[in-house]
């Protein structure tokens, strides 16, 4: 029986790890990266270093994502919610655990959709589109709420996740 208490704690250690690397790295972004990189001349050059740690940044935090749903399912199992007594009743999601699990699942879904207009369509469209342009304009507009919606986002996951971990 400890092997699997064992296991399941090293499957908790490596989600807390992989929310960490995502969560900090967004906040980072947005705190630190993004506004240094705003005073950078001449613009060329900006959009170049923005491009650059857009790319990089989206390799790894869609990795982190991945990681932390393929390990959220896996503590959900552990926990034995994922079973269709549970997930599949309805007075499960009027139990304090299933609505905070609602709200959770809920919260990603809407971020994951944010996140891939973000690293997928206005971040890219706006590093191709002329420095200075209204165009480049308005996309790094959409772009920068859709990461500052994706970062609150993160942390109304964050609220629900330490929820869940006490029970919901």
């Amino acid at each position: 029986m400890s092997g699997l208490r064992d296991l399941y704690l090293l499957n908790v250690t490596v989600h807390v790890l992989a929310a960490v690397l995502w969560l900090g790295g967004m906040f980072f972004l947005a705190l630190v990266g993004a506004p240094v990189l705003r005073k950078v001349e001449p613009p060329p050059l900006r959009v170049a270093l923005f491009r650059e740690v857009g790319n990089r940044y989206r390799r790894f935090g869609w990795t982190t994502l991945a990681l932390l749903l393929v390990t959220g399912v896996v503590n959900l199992q552990f926990r034995g919610v994922l079973t269709a007594v549970s997930i599949g009743s309805r007075h499960f999601w009027t139990t304090p655990l299933g609505r905070t699990l609602g709200v959770k699942l809920a919260a990603i879904a809407v971020m994951l959709a944010i996140q891939a207009l973000h690293d997928f369509h206005w971040g890219p469209a706006s590093s191709r589109a002329d420095p200075g342009s209204p165009d480049a304009a308005r996309l790094r507009r959409r772009a920068a709420w859709a990461a500052r919606v994706s970062a609150l986002l993160g942390l109304v996951i964050l609220i629900a996740a330490v929820r869940l971990a006490r029970g919901g």
